[in-house]
């Protein structure tokens, strides 16, 4: 049995490449799924998400519903008649009643080589962690936390590569690998194989108190987590009792206290070896190289950063 009739549940940027990959693919797309809009900005207007706005510029129908547990929700839902809901990054918790309500049941675009990083924040581990590479895995959905069978794989490096940089890459990714999986879905799930949980790690939600910066670890260290939380929430340091993001840097040979400014070009001393920032944002400002950083804020050596 081909797939045409999806229906597809996704929230941030991430999601949209795949929404707009099924849609230049023909699929019949009966229904888009998205957070519902949220304040944001200074005036605190509601805001749609991503595959919000996108999904209506393609003109197809969407729904925020706050919940999918109620009864209401899951009859509109299987009133669909979907032969497969597609998940990227959704949100919500999707109930049994939602997963086998399509003929094909629910399939997730999950960023990480499963069964390595489940969880909400995938990338942004990934990177903090050290890993040499990522991917995406095409899984079918079941009631755990991205515990279900995989379908399909894709990886590549990650090298120096940030959050924001790595989440734009496995986006495209993940939209082609969906492509290719959806269009033998059935063969797919016949082959499709088991995680080992032992293999398991969870990639827990960011939280904003991880960003201050650890002068204290290797450089290396400090460089993962700086380009783990770029662009957001920011990897910080205080430079005269103000907030500086470090979005990018450069880890260095280099001996001193740690947090010590060791010349006039902001190569800071860490547990071991140093880093050199390379992009850098004030509270309140754009974000910008070192050069133009520095023409502003001079850095004296032996300046300690907190």
């Amino acid at each position: 049995m081909a797939i045409n009739r999806i229906i597809f549940m996704g929230t941030p940027d991430f999601a949209v490449p795949a929404l707009v990959a099924l849609h230049d693919a023909k699929y019949e797309i009966a229904c888009v799924y998205t957070q519902p809009p949220r304040p944001a900005g200074r005036g605190k207007k509601l805001r749609p998400s991503p595959v919000h706005v996108r999904a209506e510029e393609l003109g197809l129908e969407v729904r925020t519903p706050k919940s999918l547990r109620n009864a209401e929700a899951q009859a509109d839902f299987a009133a669909l008649r979907a032969d497969v809901a597609v998940v990227a990054a959704y949100g919500l918790i999707l109930p049994q009643e939602i997963l086998d309500a399509p003929g094909f049941g629910c399939v997730n675009i999950h960023a990480s080589l499963l069964p390595r990083w489940r969880g909400a924040a995938p990338i942004h581990r990934a990177i903090m962690a050290g890993d040499e590479e990522t991917g995406v895995t095409i899984m079918q959905m079941e009631a755990g936390l991205d515990t279900g069978p995989m379908l399909y794989g894709e990886t590549t490096p990650i090298s120096d590569k940030t959050t924001g940089e790595l989440t734009e890459e496995l986006a495209r990714l993940g939209a082609d690998a969906l492509i290719y999986t959806l269009a033998d879905l059935g063969r797919w799930q016949t082959v499709a194989s088991s995680q080992d949980d032992e293999l398991a790690t969870y990639a827990p939600k960011i939280d904003k108190a991880e960003a201050r910066i650890d002068w204290s670890q290797p450089a290396k260290n400090v460089v993962r987590h700086i380009h783990g939380l770029s662009p957001f929430p920011g990897a910080w340091f205080e430079l005269e009792g103000e907030r500086v993001k470090l979005l990018r840097a450069l880890a260095l040979e280099g001996d001193g206290e740690p947090g010590m400014a060791l010349d006039d070009q902001l190569t800071i001393a860490c547990g071991s070896g140093a880093i050199r920032p390379l992009r850098l944002q004030r509270a309140g400002k754009p974000a910008m190289d070192l050069a133009d950083f520095l023409r502003g804020n001079p850095v004296a050596a032996g300046t300690k950063l907190a």
